[in-house]
């Protein structure tokens, strides 16, 4: 378990506030970038005055935001001072990846409809890019992106609202499943699959892989569970 304020402070460690956001707002969305890129773990424990001292702001808005961070069950008490950043349960992580293979099915569906050809162009790069990807973290980057560019595709502002809830749970996790070793040429192979039935517009050859890609994520994620 670490504490959140281990280290360098600032913008050395890349924690930034947004000038163009209300404090409040700003100083909770950088305790959310945290999260979501791994700056913040699952275990790690949350101070009002340390996360204070990083930002150069005031405990009051660093208050507010843990109250946030409280209500979406992304942390939680940590027994005496401070949060504890949450680890999600088992039956937590079947519920997450149940509505992921429904939406992201979805968003493949949706996206071999909506996109361009210059669009079709971009999810291929992506898709190349992960296969090139050598280190887990380029590989969960990359998968992120191609992730989030289908979704965009899609061109559904409620999907989309739905797919970022569940996005905000996947620091949740912990470690990426590309830590399993079969875990990145198989998620490559699908990802060739998802894109493929896009550019050929079949509906329901793109929502199947998608479906069958995330079904493929949560048998690496019951491996990484399984070893701890």
């Amino acid at each position: 378990m670490s504490e959140a304020a281990a280290g360098e402070g600032g913008e050395a460690a890349g924690w930034r506030l947004d000038p163009a956001l209300p404090l409040g707002e700003a100083v909770y969305r950088a305790l959310r970038d945290a999260l979501h890129d791994g700056r913040l773990k699952p275990g790690d424990r949350l101070r009002e005055e340390e996360i204070a001292r990083r930002l150069s702001v005031s405990r009051t808005p660093v208050r507010e935001s843990f109250n946030r961070l409280l209500a979406k069950r992304f942390v939680e008490p940590a027994g005496g001072r401070g949060l504890l950043v949450r680890r999600l349960d088992a039956a937590e992580v079947m519920e997450l990846y149940v509505m992921r293979e429904i939406l992201e099915g979805a968003a493949a569906r949706l996206a071999s409809r909506q996109a361009s050809e210059m669009e079709i162009e971009t999810l291929r790069d992506l898709e190349a890019l992960f296969e090139e990807a050598a280190t887990e973290d380029a590989r969960a980057r990359a998968n992120h992106a191609l992730h989030d560019a289908i979704a965009r595709v899609a061109r559904n502002r409620y999907l989309d609202a739905s797919l970022e809830e569940l996005k905000d749970a996947l620091p949740l996790l912990g470690r990426t499943t590309f830590s399993v070793p079969t875990r990145p040429d198989a998620a490559a192979a699908e990802h060739r699959l998802v894109v493929e039935a896009i550019a050929r517009r079949d509906a329901d050859a793109a929502e199947v892989a998608a479906r069958a890609h995330i079904r493929g994520a949560l048998r690496a994620r019951l491996v990484v569970m399984r070893e701890g």
